[in-house]
């Protein structure tokens, strides 16, 4: 289509029964602007899912996963522990089922996470900053334990990494069937992604290198220190590598049981980390060159794939995850030096008409 082309539409072709059908086949989109010359560098933009990121495929398949094997009756309460992504997709996914469902969150996460769950319906019980994720981790657990609740066990339920297999890894391999992929970039907050893409791409895309990264100062998997678990597989504390980080969605303070799958079978072939100052910096980037609008954990992924593509061969060809829109963020460092008000430049196109102009001061 050129630029003279109007832009046309047809439909997807079908009626949606509900707005759980349209979870996945997200779109993976070139960057023009901000790629070196000599590669092709793509984004996978989660943030089309209907509540907008990557976790509304594991919310929904929890729940999917837990109705046929009964474990999850009707009109039962869900009860999960989440940094705010999971915890709006299965908000999204109970309202539209049917089920009750409440939230544990360290109160160090965005409001903005906070009030679209409480939009869509849920409880949001808050743990204390200091107790980090395995607070909010336990305070689930003993919820369903007193109550008789449903626990959607995120970070160790095979469920999560399943649907990334089925649909996040088979979305790739169609999107680029028949040319190069060369190099895939994502992060971890649970480790559903890297562990379904990994199934998938070590069969079908061997040639593909799996790029993980983790907050910097958190490098939890660089320090080669085996995360303690209790017989469930659940985090029996902190993991001595763990600090606070300003990625949100990323690392909470222990490695997921989901995660370790692809440890311990070579899911990934690099490590990188990144700090959030470097994703918050292309995030904003991605926002003014691009258009393309993700939160501090996209931009971090796009930080590493942009380390990689600096050093790639010629013609090589790199995909980036973005799990989540800017939009998510507008409470933490990522819009921090975005301005509310007019700044001088702004306040100089409105002086240079003389009518409907802001009184100063």
């Amino acid at each position: 289509m050129t630029a003279t082309t109007i832009r046309t539409t047809q439909g997807r072709g079908r009626l949606f029964e509900s707005i759980l059908e349209t979870v996945g086949d997200t779109p993976v989109i070139r960057i023009n602007n901000l790629a070196p010359e000599g590669v092709r560098l793509y984004v996978k933009a989660e943030f089309f899912n209907p509540a907008a990121s990557v976790k509304d495929r594991l919310a929904l398949n929890i729940i999917e996963a837990a109705e046929r094997a009964g474990t999850l009756k009707p009109g039962q309460t869900v009860v999960e522990a989440t940094s705010g992504n999971t915890g709006i997709g299965l908000a999204m996914v109970c309202a539209q089922k049917g089920y009750p469902l409440v939230v544990t969150m360290a109160e160090s996460f965005s409001v903005e996470r906070r009030r679209l769950m409480r939009m869509l319906g849920a409880k949001v019980v808050l743990t204390p900053r200091a107790e980090k994720g395995t607070g909010m981790y336990n305070k689930a657990v003993e919820l369903a334990q007193k109550h008789g609740w449903f626990l959607a066990r995120q970070f160790e339920t095979t469920a999560n990494a399943d649907i990334h297999e089925a649909t996040t890894a088979r979305e790739i391999i169609n999107d680029f069937a028949g040319g190069r992929l060369d190099y895939v970039v994502t992060g971890f907050g649970t480790g559903g992604t890297v562990t379904g893409l990994s199934r998938v791409l070590r069969k079908e895309r061997p040639e593909t290198k799996i790029i993980l990264s983790e907050p910097a100062n958190a490098a939890m998997i660089a320090s080669g220190v085996p995360q303690q678990r209790g017989a469930d597989g659940a985090p029996a504390g902190s993991h001595p590598a763990f600090a606070p980080h300003a990625i949100q969605g990323w690392t909470p303070d222990f490695i997921p049981l989901v995660l370790q799958e692809a440890l311990d079978n070579g899911g990934y072939d690099a490590l990188i980390p990144v700090a959030a100052a470097d994703g918050i910096a292309w995030a904003r980037k991605l926002a003014a060159r691009e258009g393309i609008l993700t939160g501090i954990s996209g931009g971090s992924s796009f930080a590493v794939a942009m380390q990689v593509a600096a050093q790639a061969e010629a013609g090589a060809v790199i995909l980036a995850m973005l799990p989540d829109t800017g939009e998510r963020y507008l409470s933490t460092p990522l819009f921090a030096e975005i301005p509310e008000d007019m700044d001088d430049d702004e306040r100089a196109l409105s002086d240079s008409t003389p009518g409907y102009r802001m009184p100063a001061g």
